[in-house]
Parts: structure tokens; sequence; C-alpha cells
């Protein structure tokens, strides 16, 4: 029997029940599935159903080649995989180290590789465990001087993850979009939702599944990384357009406690003459966890709430958390349909925090139609249609990603789409009911999250310069992951003394910084705190709150810079709807490395504390304490820095002065939204 077969779109490999599948998948795409085990109908995973690509299949002697556009995907005899471009340079190819007499059959358009080894390492390596799964391992051969990025969101100040090992999992504060944009051409996305781990070493790739029924990848490649990105969103999505409103100021912190200081904090914005879009209802304005309603005793008129807030011209987003307690209302219903996380041994309970509680399966279909039903009854029907995903991991009390199963499987199997479902629940909802720009602010994603309107944030950080500095390069690579809509906490959420002067320097810092991210947004839990009235009330645990945190908490010269850029971002907005326009229709990130825009000039490639907003603005945040200048990088061209109107000469580094009041940043010249700096932070000549 004939190990390699070619069909219409797809070329396959079996041998002693092992089988290897590469096929034609959207534009210059391809997917690779195989496995030790029965093949199934293939799961979309991350990957949209699309239309099929038409492909050019051949056979060349002992190879088999699929070339669909930009990309060809060879099979040999052996079952061995490799990858290659257009013009036939090598993109990616398996690693091997085995015994073997046989021919060589890579030697074309390259230098060989001497596969013929003692070491007995296989390319794809199955280790069954209990069930159809098995802890699955891909090894690719090293590329010398290979950049790679995206990935998702993890807390490091690295944005170039070569040599780094990232665990594909989803915790607080981390989020796992397991696609990698390589500086050699291409971009791979592991479109497996399980856990496991990606290695970036030097001597070779390693991605690891710990309990899977098959490898299932996902490969393209283009000439920019633009035109990457781009094609990922092809096959996995785009997001929404947001809406207009939500391109203002956000208000938040932990937490408002009562309707009536919700409404003040509005109100304060209103009688200063500055615009709100968004104010937030934080968690624990619930009677129990999983209740999914509003207290009556602090939140007495919802309804009129939301009325009053919308002549204001602001949204109010609910905090929504997929915790529930066993004295929840719906808690039996939930138990008795299976619409709950299970434990595979001990007690079922899950997390800890003021309550023993369960997570809702939004893997579940069922579950998820529950969830927004209650959702749109107690919310929606009131006038809130913003809303906000905590604890999208989940973030379970600890993470024995081996003792929990969803509806969808096995935690470790199935686990990192947990977020993506979690948001899809709400998009399908708000879609029924009509709403065309579907926004969720969601502490979590996998690959895919943005085609549900996921609002990433960075989870509960620290407030503190280095983890400002981490988020940098997390907005960054979650950007080239293909999640576009991103934002942090500004001023970090843990600590923060609204007195404490350093923390000022931090506030002002973080907040010049995120008027040039997707959304700017206030919040956090700030000292000091103010412990409940009660400790119990009802039985029920209650929630302690944070100091103040509107713009005006800080002091007057504090409120007068963070004024000032949110002035700013206003004069932006017609800019950013563009950004986002761009997002929706093409996948283009808001944030993006400089590499995005200028591939062609080496240097892009190294700098990792600048950016750009789009394609016409230059943003070298301050991240660290006591800076008054830092150098920027600028692109060849002519630039305009914002503060100044001046033209400056690119293809330099210029050391620029970034006293307290002042962020770098400069403009393309030529570029239209110049006259929006100029309206509001051109200083006038003395």
């Amino acid at each position: 029997m004939e190990t390699l077969t070619l069909e219409e779109r797809a070329i396959a490999w079996t041998y002693d029940g092992n089988w290897v599948r590469i096929e034609a998948h959207g534009p210059d795409g391809l997917r690779l599935r195989a496995s030790a085990y029965a093949a199934r109908p293939a799961a979309p995973n991350a990957l949209l159903d699309i239309d099929p690509t038409e492909a050019k299949i051949e056979r060349d002697g002992p190879v088999a080649r699929i070339r669909n556009g930009r990309i060809i995907g060879e099979l040999d005899l052996q079952g061995r995989v490799r990858f290659l471009d257009g013009q036939g340079a090598l993109l990616l190819e398996e690693k091997w180290r085995q015994r073997d007499t046989v021919t060589k059959f890579w030697t074309v358009g390259r230098d060989s590789v001497d596969t013929i080894s003692a070491l007995g390492l296989a390319g794809r390596e199955f280790k069954a465990l209990p069930g159809d799964v098995a802890h699955i391992t891909v090894r690719f051969e090293a590329k010398s001087g290979e950049r790679l990025y995206g990935m998702g969101q993890y807390q490091q100040p690295n944005l170039n993850l070569a040599g780094c090992v990232l665990e594909l999992a989803q915790r607080n504060s981390q989020a796992s979009v397991p696609f990698v944009v390589s500086s050699h051409g291409y971009g791979l996305l592991w479109n497996s939702p399980a856990i496991g781990e990606a290695c970036f070493a030097t001597n070779g790739m390693i991605w690891t599944s710990r309990a899977a029924h098959e490898i299932d990848y996902w490969i393209t490649a283009a000439d920019t990384p633009a035109q990457i990105v781009r094609n990922y969103a092809r096959v996995t999505g785009t997001a929404p357009m947001m809406p207009d409103f939500a391109l203002g100021l956000w208000q938040s912190k932990l937490r408002y406690r009562t309707q009536e200081e919700l409404l003040e904090v509005a109100r304060g914005y209103r009688d200063r003459g500055m615009p709100l879009a968004v104010i937030v209802a934080d968690f624990f304005h619930w009677p129990i966890q999983g209740d999914w309603r509003f207290d009556p005793r602090e939140w007495p008129d919802p309804a009129a709430m939301c009325a009053e807030l919308k002549e204001m011209g602001t949204e109010l987003m609910v905090s929504v958390w997929p915790t529930v307690d066993p004295r929840s209302e719906n808690y039996a219903a939930l138990v008795e349909r299976g619409y709950l996380v299970r434990a595979n041994r001990g007690v079922d309970v899950q997390q800890e925090f003021l309550g023993n509680t369960r997570f809702i399966d939004v893997t579940h279909p069922g579950a998820r139609d529950f969830l927004w039903q209650t959702v749109k009854r107690n919310y929606r029907d009131q006038g809130v249609r913003l809303f906000w995903l905590d604890e999208a991991e989940p973030e379970y009390g600890a993470y024995d990603f081996d003792n929990y199963r969803y509806h969808a499987g096995e935690v470790l199997a199935v686990g990192n789409a947990y977020p993506l479902h979690y948001a899809q629940a709400l998009h399908e909802g708000l879609a029924a009911e009509g709403e065309a720009e579907v926004v969720s602010l969601v502490r979590c994603a996998w690959a895919g999250s943005q085609r549900y309107g996921a609002l990433v944030w960075s989870g509960d950080i620290h407030s503190s310069f280095t983890a400002m500095r981490n988020q940098l390069s997390a907005g960054l690579n979650m950007a080239m992951a293909g999640i576009p809509w991103w934002t942090t906490d500004i001023g970090g959420f843990h600590g923060g003394n609204v007195d404490d002067p350093a923390f000022h320097e931090l506030m002002i810092r973080w907040f010049q910084w995120a008027v040039f991210t997707p959304v700017l947004r206030m919040h956090g839990h700030r000292d000091p705190i103010t412990p409940p009235a009660e400790p119990f009330r009802d039985g029920v645990a209650q929630c302690d709150t944070g100091a103040g945190n509107e713009l005006w908490s800080f002091g007057g010269d504090v409120f007068a810079i963070l004024r000032r850029f949110a002035r700013l971002r206003e004069t932006l907005r017609p800019y950013i709807a563009g950004l986002m326009r761009a997002a929706h229709e093409a996948g283009d990130p808001l944030m993006r490395p400089m590499f995005y825009d200028y591939p062609e000039q080496a240097h892009s490639w190294t700098v990792d504390d600048q950016y750009m907003f789009g394609p016409d603005v230059l943003v070298a945040p301050v991240t660290a304490a006591s800076v008054e200048s830092r150098d920027v990088w600028l692109p060849a061209g002519a630039w305009i820095d914002a503060w100044t109107g001046a033209e400056v000469a690119g293809d330099a580094t210029i050391r620029c002065a970034a006293p307290r009041d002042r962020l770098p940043v400069f403009v393309r010249a030529g570029a239209r939204v110049a006259d929006a700096f100029a309206d509001a932070l051109v200083e006038p000549a003395a």
C-alpha cells in the first residue's frame, strides 16, 4: 500500500496506524493534522470554516508537495514534514534524529540536515495516555537569528520570544494565544486548546500538549509581518467594529459599592466638563456569586441609573463572574443540567474567594445560553449593554489542570479555550438582541477570541514601573497574536497609595501611555483600603473597597496632567476610529512593534521599548521612575515632534526630553492626525 496519497486540496501519509494530512486552508495557509490514533472529523478549534482554497498538488519521486499561494508543504515517504515559501526557501522543518539508511530527501534549495543519528529523536512524538489521547511533542529545527513574536500575554519584558519557554495555559494575568510570527516570513498557529508548552530555544523549537488526540497546527507565509497577521485574521476572524462611544475614557475602581456612589462619580466628570465614555460596576454588586443580578439594597433602580448615565453620554459596564456559590438562586438548576465545571477527584470547590464556588461551564452550549438569558433578564433588560467578563481563565484556586473537566473534555485537553467560549456566550446573546458592535472586557483570551468582541486586559498586575514595562511587551505581543483590542489597569491593580508621590509619578506615566492603547481605562485597588461595614451579611462574606481612582483622586498637579492627556484622547478619536476600522476589516492591530510598518529597516526588529500606534503615530513610553529624557529611534523619513511641531529627520536615534508632563510622541510627516496633536499638545511660542 502506498504511504503517500494526493487529494484535490491535500496530501497525506499513513503508516502502521500513524497518519499526517496537510491541506490548504485560507490565503497562503496550510493546516497540518497528525495522529497515532484513528482519524476523527477535524475540530475547528480556533479556525473558521472558510471557503475551500485552490491548491497545486504534485508528487516528485519520494516527496508529495502541496502549494497554496506563497507557502509549500512537503511530505516524504517516512512522513517527515517541512514547509517552504513560494520561492522554495526553507521556512520550517521537523527535527528528526534517528537511525536510518534510506535516502534523505530534504536537499532542494538548502543545506541538507543530517538526520541519521543514534539519538532516536522524532519530529512528532505520541506518548499514549488513558483513553485515545497522548502527550504530544512536535520538534522543529533551529533557525539562526530568528526572532519570534506573538503568543499572547506573558508577564515578562521580552518582546522577542526567541529563547523563551512559554506555558500554554491560562492564568490570572497570563493569556495563552498560541500564534507566533517569525522574522523569517511565516506565522504558526498551534491549533490545540490543550495545556502544554512552547519552547523557542536556540537549538530548536518544541511544542507540547499534555493531553490531545492529534497534532493540529496552521502555518502561513508572507512577505511582511503585517500580511502574516492579516492572513491569520482571515482564518480566525477579526474583531467587530468597536462602538464609537468606547473610544473615550473608561472609569473603574475596586469598587463602587452603591448606585448613588457610582452616579456621583459620573456626575463629577460631567461637572468638570470631562467626557466619560464608560463607568463600571465592579464585582460583588450581587447578593451571592452566581445570582448575576444587582443587590437591590445597594442598587435599587438599575434602569433609572442607566437612563441617567445615558443622558450624560456614559454607558454602564457590569462585572460578570463565572463563579457560582451553592447558595445562589441559580445553583440547583445549573447542577441539575450539568452546566458547572466538575472535579475528577476531591471536593467540587474550584475557587475560595469570599465563598466556596464552582465555575459555570461555558464550553457547554446550554450553559452559555443559561448565562446569557440570566444576564439579559437582570442587566440587559435594565439598560446595560456592556459586560466585564472577569475571572475568564478561569482562575482556579489551585491550577491543577488535570483535576477538572468541562463538557468539551478534560481541561488538560481543551482548557485553554474557556475564555473564548466565555466571550462567545455574551457575543452571541448580544448579537441576537441586534447589537452589531459588541465589546466585552475579558480577563483572558485564546486564539479566535477577537471575533467575539473580546477586549482583553492584562489582569491583576502590580502597581510598579516593572509591571508597567512588562505590559508594553504584553500588549505588543497580544497584537501580534491577532488580538487587536487590549488594555491595562492604568497604574496597575494591586497597590498604589493615592497619597504617595511615587505612585503619582507612576500614574502619570501609565496614563500618558494608555492614551495610545486601544482603550483608555482607569482601574485598580487603591490604598488605603476600606473594609466592609459588615464582614458577613446574611451569612455571605462581603467585599472591601479601595480608595478613589478618579482622575482628580491624586491631587491637583496630577489631575492637571491627566486632564490634558484625556483631552488629547478626545481629539484623537477620529484617528482611533480609523484604526478600529482597519482592525475590523483586515485584522491590523492598533499597537504595533516597529517592524510591523518598517520591516525593511533592520533596526526596527531590535527596538522593543517604543511602538507605532497605527501607521502614523510613534509612541515612546517612559517606563521607569525619575526619567527626564530617553532615546527614540525614528524610521527613515520625516517626522513631526507632537509637542513642538518641529520636523525631525528619521533614520536616526535621537535624545528626547521627557519631563513628567510630556511623553515622547512623533507623527509621520504629512499625516492628518498631526492636527489633533496641534490642538491638544503643541505648546505656544514664548
